[in-house]
């Protein structure tokens, strides 16, 4: 099973998930398009205590 994090879209600011890398793999930032709007964004993700966070930025930010 995949783990996922929450993210806000900057555009539309609806919620939905996002599939996490795997520990090893962070931090990075990938390029994703809203759920919800289709807005492209990026995705930073980070760890905390071991865990993978993510937090959604717009593309010029």
């Amino acid at each position: 099973m995949t783990d996922s994090s929450g993210v806000v879209c900057p555009t539309c600011f609806e919620r939905f998930d996002v599939p996490a890398p795997d520990v090893s793999e962070v931090p990075c930032e990938v390029d994703y398009d809203c759920e919800i709007c289709c807005a492209p964004m990026r995705i930073l993700f980070t760890t905390d205590g071991g865990a993978v966070g993510a937090e959604a930025r717009g593309l010029a930010e």
